[in-house]
């Protein structure tokens, strides 16, 4: 392709899934103030990347429950009812993936995710399919945004980075890749991923044209 691009890699949450606890949460606890202040004070985002990075939900929900047990009932709900904190697909990024396949670039996904409810995504959303090879972070124990996961992912696939281009929602994910050689886009919103694609020389074909 134009500017030697031959691979497209893709985080998933956030850019392709809609994935939020607060979709769960908002069910559960009384107003957005208690909401937030339980996802920034118990169930927080560096608890839930360290089931990303590969320990079980059993050992996480237990070691909380010990730490919390006044909020035990809410705790659990995180991963017995997980599936609830799933919107959907991002549909304008699922075009543009259906359209990428019309390409020749290769399609690789790099998202931190629990390796046991990803299976549980893979089989709600079929364009996961689509890839031509996925790293997990919790399937091999290593977590963006450290630099080995991004070179688990070059040796696995012989990815070549500065022919690559690297998605992702997150501006630390997107800086690791960049210092390794990747072509970081910062995923804000569907509209503005076609254009940064555009600008590293990927054209995609709309259906009447």
């Amino acid at each position: 392709m134009e500017n030697g691009i031959s691979t497209v890699v893709f985080d998933f949450g956030g850019v392709l899934i809609d994935w939020n606890p607060r979709y769960l949460y908002r069910k559960l606890l009384r107003d957005e103030p208690e909401v937030e202040w339980f996802l920034a004070n118990i169930c927080t985002s560096e608890w839930n990347a360290q089931q990303d990075a590969g320990r079980s939900m059993r050992e996480a929900c237990e070691l909380l429950v010990a730490e919390h047990p006044e909020h035990e009932e809410m705790i659990r709900a995180y991963y017995d009812r997980w599936e609830e904190m799933i919107a959907g697909p991002i549909d304008g990024t699922v075009e543009i993936l259906r359209r990428l396949r019309e390409t020749p670039v290769g399609l690789y996904g790099l998202t931190n995710w629990s390796a046991e409810t990803f299976p549980v995504a893979r089989q709600k959303f079929e364009f996961l399919n689509w890839f031509d090879g996925i790293v997990v972070s919790g399937e091999i124990r290593m977590i963006k945004p450290d630099p080995a996961i991004f070179h688990h992912l070059i040796e696995s696939f012989d990815i070549v980075p500065e022919q690559s281009v690297f998605i992702d929602d997150s501006s630390p994910n997107v800086e690791t890749a960049r210092s390794i050689g990747f072509r970081g886009i910062h995923f804000e919103d569907p509209d503005q991923l076609r254009r940064a694609l555009e600008q590293h020389g990927i054209h995609l074909n709309d259906d009447n044209d």
